[in-house]
Formats: structure tokens, sequence, C-alpha cells
């Protein structure tokens, strides 16, 4: 398990470093301190562990069009820092803004997760998926929302 949290470290590491996003230093975690940290606290025992206020957040209906957003409280319940490498939305509709900076053991941090609703009418099932430095490696939230078509629109239902 060790060794899968390491690859999971590893390839986010990679994606943050191919990423077309603008490199900001002040607003990355440097993955390889994280990878260091990871495993002098893997060796001890000690790993953190990941609890949200909230695993899924239903908008309700919605007007097509409409931003809307939620946010997700996350708690370290673990033993050492939590890091969070990247947060990634099911779909370019879903961003998340999470966290940078390490979470200590017993202290909570929100994560923000902002829905575009525009060209998406119908039913909506999206994902956030967290990479982080937990034993499992990945933490995943849902957010939902039924939403209402602009007038005179027809609607099918979406294939996700």
């Amino acid at each position: 398990m060790i060794k899968r949290t390491f690859g999971m470290l590893a390839v986010a590491a990679l994606v943050l470093s191919t990423s077309c996003k603008k490199d900001n230093a002040s607003d990355k975690i440097d993955e390889a301190n994280a990878e260091k940290v990871t495993a002098e606290n893997a060796a001890k025992g000690k790993l953190p562990v990941v609890k949200f206020d909230k695993t899924e957040h239903n908008f309700g209906s919605i007007k097509e069009g409409d931003v809307a957003e939620t946010v997700f409280k996350i708690t370290n319940e673990g033993e050492a820092d939590l890091i969070i490498i990247n947060a990634q939305g099911s779909c370019g509709c879903t961003v998340p803004e999470w966290p940078k900076e390490p979470i200590k053991p017993g202290a909570s941090a929100d994560m923000k997760v902002t829905f575009n609703s525009k060209g998406k009418p119908g039913q909506q099932q999206k994902s956030v998926t967290l990479t982080t430095n937990t034993k499992e490696g990945s933490e995943k939230v849902t957010i939902k929302a039924q939403v209402m078509p602009k007038p005179g629109q027809l609607v099918t239902t979406p294939i996700n």
C-alpha cells in the first residue's frame, strides 16, 4: 500500500509538472517534499486520515446557466500532515479550489467547488477526486443538480 501511495504521488507530480496551467510556486506544494514526508510518516505508522463534513452535495433545481458553489470541510483525523497534491473535477464544468498548505492533525480546511450549468440541462452528477498522501492515495466528493432548461429548449437525458 505504501508503494501505491508513492506511485500516486509520482503520477500527481508528473501531471502537475506537465499541466498547461500557469505555474505559481506559491500555489503548489513541493511534490518531492510531500513524497519525503509521506515516506517518513509511513515508516513510523503515522498517516493522515481524511474526514469530510459531507461527501455529497445536492444543489437541487437550478436554472441552466447558473453557477452554483458549495464548500466541503476537510478535517485531518490522522497523525501526520494531510497534503492535497491535486483536486480534479470530472469535467470542465466542475472546478475545485483546494487548500494548498498541509492540514495539520486535528485541523480543518475548506475546499470550494464551483459548478457551471451552462449547456448542462437535465439531471447532473459530477465528482471531484483529490490526490492525497493518505493510505488510500485519493478521496472523492460528489455534487448533483437538476438543471432546468431554458424556456422552449428540448431536454435529452445526458449520458455521463
